[in-house]
């Protein structure tokens, strides 16, 4: 056995070998494979192997198209089948809410450049003639999914892989790993240790032991998940083709041709976790206990949409582990807090996805970065609150939900709320309807009094639309409330981190009592990070962004701090935060403070620490709402203090509460564009305008070298403000957007401008052109780039 090789995978499944094959593609030959028992151990060799496209969000659409292409390359390349039946997929509506989920799909399909298309019930009979079509009500086909032999797939890559020099080995279990000083790991194994410079964990049923091995507690779990192959049917033996992959959502079962029978599978509410404590060291081939009672009102559901099920009867019934994150997603990338640790792991559905994750980990392992905007499956977006018990009730929620349609406004209640500032029962109690974001509770909107704060769940226009509206009429007016607490927050100090954070940002640092909006590139120039750097002291900086992003963040900053004398501390929990804005903010603040807050005294950016009533607050004037406003930090303490003196100094203001639906309509009338939406790994700072951010006088940063290229370049596409010609049907995000009938960019994000009366959105769009359409809800809507934000375009207000 080799006793050296660059990465060393852990774990022999599906991804295990995608990940070493894309390694060998990308021209690392030095690279090998360490497997517990056999190739296909665990999940893998059980699985039903269907393929499909479609996803909620259109990254991961685009990593499974990716996938589902690649099959007939890695055949050519391996030599070997893989067992690719590309019979299509149907998927089947029975509701009007789903129907109206179809048109969404359908719309992004054009923007993503796959086959997914809309088919009649005749077509669906043709397609699949052992479905009763009068149980649906609208039907839609991709010809290039189906189904693939696991198995073949599996050693195909693993093929592929040793023809272009990687190595792996079998039946030998890793036990322990080491990491030396610089970094190299030391892959302790049976038969012997390997020096490695990378590790990846792919260890499937087993990434939490593997985990447990450096140290860390992935928030994975396994889930039984079971579905049975029937006997001969006749009308099956009768066709003359053979049937697509079908989904039914209504009654959340997907169903295949099996030779002369029908394997059907269902994601059942009953549902089981198994292992909890670990996966057994001795698993691996087997089956778990079968249990047909479990899913058998879902089978009897099924047989009323394809009444041939009847004549078939039970042949075998396979009951097996998956492995399931709290959202269902992968857990892929560098591990936060350890150095060339890389995860590929909790891919439940990995003849779908396994091709894009293991493309992904290895542009990120050879790049630093994974070449698109990945995520919604980074091992990062999870954070020390995603423990087992969290884990537990969020993957029961998931895999009861697998075929349960979300709607855009909907909130899904499990494991929650737990992480709420001190002034979340005066929010509830105020008629807040919460969201969550990384385990914190924040308000959406209020409910007035007299009204439930109850929203129903729907793709058109809410409930919730009326109560926006009044909240942003008031900000507008007079002055609103926004709490601020769940934004991530990171304090960098010591002696070199000045030094340290002007080579990570693009932006000039601030001086002391200043703020800047300082965005972070990757190494080729595309969007890392946005946040605001304020100068708290000569040699303390805190970093303020988006909350969901906090782990992220502080990854990336660790990962980069080469020696210099610096500390880097999540702060977030240490600062409660509220957001005063409005016309009337300065007025109401003034009434709490000795500190002069003119405009002369206090401009625009200022950031000061001052006396909020009784309370040390860190006050920085700033605003997402393009209003007068101030950013309030306080210890958690005194946060119920300074909220309840803002309140009452702000009666006779007519202060109110409001939540984050105002806060998107309000920053959509000034075109703001916000991180994780419209700023994101997909786009580059020059195709965001951001060349007011990036000073090319200041220094070397990292991402600067590939940034002056991009903003020489001539754009092809650039970040624009549309107002869209419909009051009636909202915009939710990556509707497809069109010129001269053409798919040619999609929206990032959209509200509605209750100010200004207009449907807007935000989109990457062709530099020429101002007139587009875009899909919504099926029907096609004009379009029109604007000039100028709809509201105060001058932004007077902002720093008035």
């Amino acid at each position: 056995m080799k006793s050296q090789a660059r990465v060393v995978v852990i774990g022999g499944g599906v991804v295990g070998v995608s990940v070493l094959y894309h390694l060998t593609k990308r021209g690392w030959t030095d690279v090998m494979l360490v497997e517990r028992s056999e190739l296909t151990s665990g999940s893998t060799w059980h699985a039903a192997g269907g393929m499909h496209t479609i996803n909620g969000d259109p990254n991961m659409s685009h990593l499974q198209a990716y996938t589902v292409k690649l099959y007939e390359e890695l055949e050519r390349e391996s030599g070997q089948s893989c067992g690719v039946h590309r019979v299509g997929c149907l998927y089947l509506a029975g509701t009007e809410a789903r129907a109206e989920y179809f048109k969404t799909e359908l719309a992004k399909a054009h923007y993503l450049g796959i086959g997914l298309h809309e088919v009649s019930m005749d077509e669906v009979k043709k397609i699949n003639p052992l479905v009763d079509t009068s149980k649906f009500t609208k039907a839609m086909f991709d010809p290039a999914d189906g189904h693939v032999d696991p198995s073949s797939v599996t050693h195909a890559y693993a093929k592929a892989a040793k023809n272009k020099g990687a190595t792996i080995s079998l039946r030998n279990p890793v036990i322990e790993l080491k990491q030396k000083p610089n970094g190299h790991w030391l892959v302790v194994t049976k038969e012997g240790t390997i020096e490695a410079e990378y590790v990846v964990n792919a260890g499937g049923l087993w990434a939490r032991e593997v985990g447990r091995l450096a140290g860390i507690d992935l928030p994975i779990l396994p889930m039984e998940h079971e579905y049975i192959v029937t006997n001969a049917i006749p009308e099956v033996e009768a066709l003359d083709h053979e049937i697509p992959m079908t989904i039914d959502f209504e009654g959340e079962s997907y169903l295949r041709q099996e030779q002369k029978g029908l394997l059907i599978g269902t994601y059942e509410h009953d549902c089981r976790h198994w292992a909890l404590k670990g996966t057994p060291q001795d698993f691996g081939h087997e089956l778990l206990q079968e249990d047909v009672d479990r899913i058998w009102s879902a089978l009897e559901f099924a047989m009323t949409r394809y009444p041939c099920l009847e004549k078939g009867g039970i042949k075998r019934t396979i009951n097996g582990p998956m492995v399931f994150a709290p959202d269902g997603n992968p857990l892929v990338g560098p591990v936060p807090g350890l150095t060339n640790y890389f995860t590929a792991c909790g891919v439940m559905a990995g003849f779908s996805q396994g091709g894009g994750v293991g493309m992904v980990v290895a542009n990120w392992i050879i790049d630093g970065e994974p070449g698109m905007d990945v995520f919604a499956m980074d091992v990062a977006r999870f954070g020390p609150h995603n423990n087992r018990a969290f884990t537990i009730e969020k993957t029961t929620e998931n895999y009861r939900r697998r075929f349960t349609m979300t709607f855009p406004n909907e909130e899904l209640p499990a494991a929650r709320p737990l992480k709420t500032s001190p002034i979340y029962p005066h929010l509830k109690s105020e008629g807040a309807l919460f969201g969550a974001s990384f385990g914190w509770e924040y308000p959406l909107w209020f409910a007035p009094k007299g009204t439930e704060a109850k929203e129903e769940p729907t793709y058109r226009r809410s409930n919730a639309f009326n109560h926006v509206a009044t909240e942003v009429k008031n900000v507008r007016e007079n002055v609103g409330i926004w709490e601020t607490s769940s934004y991530g927050k990171i304090e960098v100090s010591g002696a070199d981190a000045a030094t340290f954070l002007d080579r990570m940002v693009s932006n000039k640092l601030p001086a002391l009592g200043r703020t800047v909006l300082c965005p972070m590139l990757s190494p080729n120039g595309q969007i890392f990070g946005d946040l605001t750097v304020t100068r708290t002291a000569e040699d303390t900086f805190l970093m303020i962004g988006s909350g969901s992003a906090e782990t992220y963040y502080t990854r990336w900053l660790n990962a980069n701090a080469k020696g210099e004398r610096v500390a880097i501390r999540n702060v977030t929990t240490s600062y409660s935060g509220l957001s005063l804005t409005g016309p009337k903010a300065r007025a109401v603040l003034q009434q709490l403070t000795e500190t002069d807050l003119s405009h002369a005294a206090f401009p625009f950016l200022a950031a000061r620490q001052i006396h909020v009533g009784l309370a040390d607050a860190l006050v920085i004037r700033a605003s997402f709402t393009g209003e007068l406003g101030y950013e309030i930090y306080v210890a958690p303490h005194n946060l119920i203090h300074v909220f309840e003196r803002l309140q009452a100094a702000g009666t006779e203001h007519g202060l109110k509460l409001f939540g984050v639906r105002a806060l998107h309509s309000m920053r959509m009338e000034k075109g703001y564009g916000s991180w994780g939406r419209d700023f994101t790994a997909d786009y580059n700072a020059a195709e965001a305008d951001w060349g007011r951010f990036v000073k090319f006088d200041k220094g070397d940063f990292i991402g600067r070298a590939a940034a002056e290229k991009q903003f020489k370049a001539p754009l092809t596409r650039k970040i624009s403000l549309l107002e869209i010609a419909s009051n009636e049907l909202d915009i939710m995000g990556a509707e497809p957007i069109f010129a001269d009938g053409k798919a040619v960019a999609r929206v990032t994000s959209g509200y509605f401008g209750h100010s200004v009366g207009k449907q807007l959105a935000l989109a990457y769009l062709p530099v020429a052109g101002d007139r587009f359409e875009i899909e919504v809800l099926g029907k096609r809507v004009a379009a029109s780039r604007l000039k100028e934000a709809p509201f105060d375009p001058s932004s007077s207000r902002l720093r008035s």
